[in-house]
């Protein structure tokens, strides 16, 4: 269940129950989207596809994550290319799965967890366990740096807070670009810091970054980044959802792609990725091999 919060950001930030209904333009796709990497790079990719292959127009709405799943639930969101499964999203996925379309999977073996500049001794700090040691504890000022408060990472890694009994830190909540922003920082200056992360992510080719082990398994495991739709996108819109049905990127390529997209920009890194995969996006957009 949403909060009011939550509630208020879906028809506020969102903006799309206007008079006449959501879909009063049926030209028009709506994609949510949230300020993470990998979300960026397959949600902007999948926009200009449709926008310069198809007679369909995208359109990308950001917002938090939990308005996403309620979007596609009340209808007032098309798609949304960021639904981390089984672990990660569990809590909003089964609020909804009844009512919305899973359009498959858009890369495998992503993961979560908290990663230290390699700078830090393993011998000091190679688990999460070893985060309980009240000199690691101080050299990190008891905070591990996250990102959105709403962030299915952000609810595991409170969890994990919980699991390996580290009352003494503080979860630091902010976004992912804050998140970053802290981490280059703290590489500036040689510092410590932990910071919850996942992959794909432009700052693993960025920095020299390790996870650190999680014994416990309170982060999860692999994850399937999955494509949904909200209920009746596939009569609507049958060709648009048989290409974000086919869309699948591995997911060192797409890594590979966010870091150019850091270095130069998203337009410039998704120009690239169309260039040199021809057939790749030839499939994807007609099903002919």
């Amino acid at each position: 269940m949403l909060n009011r919060a939550s509630r208020i950001l879906l028809t506020g930030v969102l903006g799309l129950a206007v008079a006449g209904g959501a879909h009063a333009q049926d030209d028009t796709i709506e994609f949510g989207w949230t300020a993470w990497s990998d979300a960026e790079f397959v949600t902007k990719l999948a926009a200009r596809l449709i926008n310069d292959r198809t007679d369909y127009t995208a359109e990308l709405v950001q917002t938090d994550i939990a308005p996403q799943y309620q979007g596609l639930e009340t209808g007032d969101i098309d798609a949304m290319m960021m639904a981390w499964l089984p672990a990660t999203h569990e809590d909003y996925y089964e609020e909804v799965a009844a009512g919305i379309e899973n359009l498959g999977v858009i890369y495998n073996g992503a993961r979560l967890g908290w990663a230290v500049p390699t700078y830090i001794p393993e011998d000091q700090l190679d688990s999460l366990a070893d985060l309980s040691n009240e000199e690691v504890r101080s050299e990190l000022d008891g905070t591990i740096t996250g990102i959105d408060p709403g962030a299915g990472l952000t609810a595991l890694s409170e969890e994990a807070l919980e699991t390996y009994g580290l009352d003494d830190y503080m979860l630091q909540t902010s976004s992912g670009a804050g998140m970053t922003a802290a981490l280059e920082r703290a590489v500036n200056r040689d510092d410590w810091i932990v910071v919850t992360g996942w992959s794909p992510h432009w700052k693993f080719g960025a920095y020299d970054l390790r996870y650190l082990e999680d014994p416990e398994g309170a982060l999860g495991g692999p994850e399937r980044v999955h494509v949904l739709a909200r209920a009746g996108f596939d009569a609507s819109y049958p060709e648009i959802s048989a290409m974000l049905t086919r869309m699948y990127l591995p997911i060192d390529q797409l890594q590979n792609y966010m870091f150019q997209a850091r270095e130069t920009s998203y337009d410039e890194a998704i120009s690239a990725y169309i260039e040199e995969n021809p057939d790749r996006v030839n499939y994807w957009l007609t099903g002919e091999i």
